[in-house]
Formats: C-alpha cells, sequence, structure tokens
C-alpha cells in the first residue's frame, strides 16, 4: 500500500492514505497485472475504459465530455511519467471532481 501512496504523493503531498486505501481496494486483483495496473494515455480503449468504469460508474458522473477533460488533463499532469500508475491516475481523476470525499 506505501508504494502506491508515495506514486500519489507526488502529485498531492497531502493525500489520505485511506483514500489511497479505498481505490487500491477497488481495483483489487486488477493490480496484481503490470499492464492492468497502468494506464496508457495513447490507448483510447483503454481511456473509454476508465471513463466507463470509474468517471461514470464509481464516481456517478453523468457528463462523458467532463469527464474526457478530466483524463485528458491527468494524462497531461502524468507526461512526465513514462508508466502511469492507476492507483494515483483514479486518485487524479477523483480529486478534478472534488470526489475524494465519496469514495
Amino acid at each position: 500500500m506505501s508504494e502506491y501512496l508515495e506514486g500519489v504523493q507526488r502529485y498531492d503531498a497531502g493525500a489520505d492514505a485511506g483514500i489511497v486505501d479505498k481505490i487500491v481496494k477497488h481495483l483489487g486483483i486488477a493490480l496484481r497485472s503490470k499492464d492492468a495496473s497502468l494506464v496508457a494515455c495513447s490507448d483510447q480503449a483503454e481511456l473509454d475504459r476508465v471513463r466507463e468504469s470509474w468517471c461514470m460508474k464509481k464516481l456517478g458522473l453523468t457528463d462523458e465530455s467532463a469527464c474526457n477533460d478530466a483524463i485528458g488533463s491527468v494524462c497531461e499532469t502524468m507526461k512526465g511519467d513514462r508508466n502511469k500508475d492507476r492507483v494515483t491516475f483514479y486518485y487524479l481523476v477523483a480529486k478534478h471532481f472534488g470526489k475524494l470525499g465519496d469514495l
């Protein structure tokens, strides 16, 4: 868990360990696979999956365009990372929408 928290804290120094833990639990077994534990911003199908399963389903958002904008913004924020950790990515999307407390 601490490795995920450290990754998130690179972008949000005050990240709450409990919230990061909730994201880790939500992702569950997917984090065991190296490929599934990362988000590929160059793969549109991957970004669509993030929009549908995270933004719309888990965060309860209904505006696809706003979700796409947030995902694009997080891709830009994390562009310096060759491997974009899914936990950090999801955290930053939730933070963008002010939904960290809803997790």
